[in-house]
């Protein structure tokens, strides 16, 4: 019986076509792996469904847009310092609370004892970063895990939110001596905060988060400071033999968030024009959604402010089309717990 031939191609196509199918695979891994591609991509999801869920033309209003990035700006200030402080491979939780510290310290010294601007912000914003010192001195000079520190600043600072208001809200309406109730003007910074330029279309507050997060950037690519974090995550105890002060770089990553959670502070008294003791509550934990939707990485070393910017206009956009779409908040939480857990399994994936 005489065998049928077999071309000899046939096996060669067929090894170009395992190749091909593992090239095309390794190469959707190695696209896989970059954090701004991750970040890139859930951007597009949330803004795909801001397209497809736009409630009445909603979502294509220019106005949305504004909103949205006025909205996330509080929050990507906040999460600026907290990606200092993660790529150095901590975490800072107190920085809702600072927040709210530092609106109450800015309505009083501005609205109640009529400090004028120029003395009002820089002795908030020094507050700020001397409660992240703290913090980071625990954490550096006392071996007290960040987790815990942070924790303990968290409720002290809330606390003393509380007791330097009374307890209620820092507003225009001023008691007197006498009982009586005088209604105090609104700063002209409050109005110049909560204002908007650029022909009515960028908020106030907007350039200043993207002010705060060109710092950012410029602190960790451009100054030895930066590269000084991104090595003590990777591996502190190299980074020490190697010279690194990890004790003092550490203080100052977490001044530098406290330095923030004061400007965030100031931005959300003036917009809401008032000191809330209560303010700030899980505003830290939508700007760690914000620093790991963006691709920094909690376990330290890895990340930076542009993926971070990613991450505030998702959370940013994401919120504005769950508001427009009337979505209960208790959803809301849900939904951002369940983004947190993805982005970090979609992390965990793309290091294997």
């Amino acid at each position: 019986m005489t065998p049928i031939p077999i071309p000899e191609s046939s096996g060669k196509e067929a090894g170009s076509g395992g190749r091909g199918t593992r090239s095309a695979a390794g190469a959707l891994s190695r696209w896989w792996s970059i954090p701004a591609t991750r970040a890139l991509l859930a951007l597009v999801v949330v803004v795909s469904i801001g397209c497809v869920f736009n409630a009445d033309g909603a979502f294509f209003r220019p106005g949305t847009h504004r909103d949205a990035l006025r909205q996330a700006s509080v929050f990507g200030i906040l999460a600026c310092g907290l990606t200092l402080v993660i790529i150095s491979g901590g975490i800072d939780l107190a920085a809702g609370s600072l927040l709210a510290l530092i609106a109450v310290a800015f309505s009083l010294t501005s609205i109640h004892w009529g400090w004028p601007w120029w003395a009002s912000i820089p002795v908030c914003l020094t507050l700020g970063a001397a409660c992240g010192a703290l913090s980071g001195g625990l954490t550096a000079g006392f071996g007290i895990q960040p987790f815990i520190a942070t924790l303990a600043m968290m409720v002290f600072a809330r606390g003393l939110a509380k007791t330097v208001s009374g307890g209620k809200k820092v507003s225009t309406i001023v008691q007197l001596a006498d009982g009586g109730y005088h209604q105090a003007p609104v700063p002209g910074v409050f109005r110049f905060i909560d204002s908007r330029v650029l022909g009515d279309n960028v908020a106030v507050v907007t350039i200043i988060f993207l002010f705060c997060a060109l710092l950012a950037w410029v602190a960790l690519s451009r100054h030895f400071w930066g590269r000084q974090l991104y090595a003590i995550g990777g591996n502190e105890e190299a980074a020490r033999l190697s010279g690194v002060r990890v004790k003092f770089t550490k203080v100052l990553a977490y001044a530098a968030s406290g330095f923030l959670a004061g400007v965030a502070g100031i931005c959300q008294a003036a917009q809401e024009q008032q000191g809330d003791p209560e303010t700030g509550i899980g505003y830290e934990l939508t700007a760690i959604a914000i620093v790991v939707i963006g691709g920094t990485t909690l376990t330290g070393g890895r990340g930076g402010i542009g993926l971070t910017l990613l991450g505030t206009l998702t959370i940013g956009y994401l919120e504005k089309i769950l508001s427009i779409n009337a979505v209960p908040e208790a959803s809301r939480l849900m939904l951002t717990g369940a983004i947190i857990v993805i982005a970090v399994l979609a992390q965990s994936r793309s290091r294997h």
